[in-house]
């Protein structure tokens, strides 16, 4: 019988694999690129990019009392940031440095988190309302939220001529495929 892993970071291995794929891309991204939306009234890359770093520092630091939001760009996670200013657009170095100081925090709590403390309640008060969240909830949230972010990326960079954010490419270990066999002409 194997042994639960310690840490619930063995369950998310591949969510690495993607921020480094979105931090390299952004990385590479001029200014100008970093300002392409899909529609007018939609957040431009880098927008995007902040926004989706920021939220893990919310989720995490903010509702999860985790530490590390000093080490980020989001040092008051719950109110108005950098992140939401359009009116200053960020460089790609500033969004690199955003992914990746918000991705430690990220890993340090898969590293830390045991699959028994998934299920961990937390409070969250909104309009009002208080909501409840467990730890599995939010790193699904994250998750999907992330995802949902590099397909818009993605599209926006597609829209504009410029190669599409892969986030998998690389990832899956492969084997030199076998010779087809030939087979004598029928005809």
């Amino acid at each position: 019988m194997k042994k639960r892993p310690p840490s619930v970071a063995f369950y998310y291995d591949g969510w690495r694999f993607m921020n480094d794929r979105l931090t390299q891309a952004i990385g590479r991204l001029s200014d100008e690129q970093l300002g392409l939306t899909a529609a007018p009234h939609l957040w431009p890359i880098w927008a995007t990019t902040a926004h989706l770093a920021g939220t893990r520092v919310y989720w995490l630091c903010t509702v999860f009392k985790e530490p590390g939001a000093e080490h980020t760009p989001f040092a008051d996670p719950a109110a108005d940031g950098w992140e939401d200013d359009l009116t200053r657009p960020r460089r790609p170095d500033e969004l690199v440095v955003a992914l990746e100081s918000s991705w430690g925090i990220v890993e340090g709590c898969l590293e830390r988190w045991t699959p028994e403390m998934l299920q961990d309640q937390f409070h969250r008060e909104r309009d009002g309302q208080i909501q409840i969240h467990t730890r599995q909830s939010v790193l699904m949230r994250l998750l999907t939220h992330e995802a949902e972010h590099c397909g818009e990326i993605s599209l926006t960079l597609g829209m504009n001529g410029i190669s599409e954010l892969d986030l998998w490419t690389g990832r899956a270990p492969t084997l030199p495929s076998r010779p087809q066999e030939t087979r004598p002409s029928t005809a």
